[in-house]
């Protein structure tokens, strides 16, 4: 039974007993994704877990810099444990308007406009620079913040192949109206970049705007860090969007929109996850203010994030498995079905690595993978013990994988 399968007759009255647990259906639900093998389950870690972690998000190893957890602590001891309201009422601080005049300039930017979180960054941005009248283009394999949000923009849509501006051209070719062109900078499963040189042509050529999500490229691709948007020259460019997290390179927590002065002012005024949404706390701006000073004063982080991922990547597929060749920190090493990517990433555990796990629903190719990201403070032998348990630890099938894939 679905929650849609109310009792209801097609006059709306109720034909017959009510069921007796309006929740009674979740047990069916909860069977099909144990039959399926797709049961998530919370995993809390401990504060001083002795796993290599090659699981999270903390490409420049600065969650716990010394300077970044100070910062969130003054700022939660000057302004509290929270920001107390939404942006527009008591939810601004000085602090957020501090960050978000250094991330724009960081990042080559005119303005920029934090949010709670990166996925609220997302769907404010391409729900209010899209509507009813608009076209959104979108690659296949955009992160679900930015599906979402094309779901929720009530503009037509259209879905292209992975890393196609051929394709964008052809979509955006004869539409009367504005449009979007969405896209990861860095996509979260494989860690390929998307082209954004020639997107921006096409965008160019058509005269659609372009929202680039840049998650993953904040930190660790472009000069010092500073994004792929601006590693290719179309930081501040007309007709260009970024949006960014700031709980992956800059180990904190939240999210943020960059672009022209009037795209900013157009989401305080229209987008509904910064209107009523309460702003972020005060220790994450904090936190992530302190770690974009210190990539700032240190950009050689960047550079080792980068080269950490080529180590683990030189690693992976030495060993005669099959790994995606990364342009940032993300990397994916295939593995031959959903059950067997779920018990090694449980075998590299047990291990003493953590690391993580992609499988369908989540992955739309189908295919099951360990995802690994690097971390610009893992030393060199760390990555060689990674590298050692992944193999070890790997399921019969994974390397012959590697002769297909060839």
């Amino acid at each position: 039974m679905t929650p849609a399968a109310d009792h209801r007759s097609a006059s709306g009255a109720r034909t017959g007993a009510a069921p007796a647990d309006p929740f009674g259906w979740l047990t069916a639900r909860a069977e099909v994704r144990r039959r399926a093998g797709l049961v998530r389950v919370l995993r809390p870690r401990a504060a001083d877990s002795a796993h290599l972690d090659l699981a999270g998000n903390d490409y420049l190893g600065l969650a716990r810099h010394p300077e970044v957890t100070r910062a969130a602590a003054d700022a939660a001891l000057r302004w509290g444990a929270g920001s107390t309201g939404s942006r527009l009422v008591t939810g601004s601080t000085e602090l957020h308007a501090r960050l978000e005049a250094e991330l724009a300039e960081f990042c080559g930017f005119e303005a920029a406009l934090v949010f709670a979180t990166g996925y609220a960054a997302n769907l404010a941005a391409v729900t209010a620079l899209s509507g009813p009248d608009a076209l959104i283009v979108s690659d296949e394999a955009n992160h679900a913040s930015l599906i979402d949000g094309c779901r929720l923009a009530r503009a037509r849509r259209l879905v292209v192949p992975h890393r196609d501006p051929e394709a964008v051209g052809k979509a955006l070719d004869g539409h009367p109206g504005s449009a979007l062109v969405v896209t990861d900078s860095v996509f979260s499963v494989d860690g390929d970049a998307a082209p954004l040189a020639g997107l921006a042509e096409v965008c160019r050529t058509a005269g659609a705007a372009l929202l680039v999500d840049d998650a993953h490229g904040l930190g660790v691709l472009g000069a010092g860090g500073r994004g792929l948007p601006a590693s290719v020259g179309l930081a501040g460019a007309p007709g260009v969007v970024a949006t960014v997290t700031l709980s992956k390179a800059l180990g904190a927590q939240g999210g943020a929109v960059l672009g022209p002065a009037p795209v900013i002012e157009h989401l305080v005024n229209s987008a509904r996850t910064f209107i009523f949404d309460t702003g972020l706390a005060p220790a994450a701006v904090g936190g992530a203010l302190a770690a974009l000073r210190l990539l700032r004063r240190e950009p050689e982080r960047a550079e080792r994030a980068r080269q950490v991922a080529s180590l683990l990547h030189h690693g992976v597929t030495a060993a005669g498995l099959v790994s995606a060749r990364p342009d940032a920190c993300v990397l994916s090493v295939r593995a031959p079905c959903p059950e067997s990517a779920v018990r090694w990433a449980a075998d590299c555990r047990v291990a003493g690595v953590a690391v993580g796990c992609f499988r369908p629903p989540s992955v739309p190719d189908g295919i099951s993978r360990l995802r690994l990201s690097a971390r610009a403070d893992l030393t060199d032998r760390e990555v060689a013990r990674a590298v050692d348990v992944i193999a070890g630890a790997a399921p019969e099938g994974a390397k012959a994988l590697a002769s297909k894939a060839g």
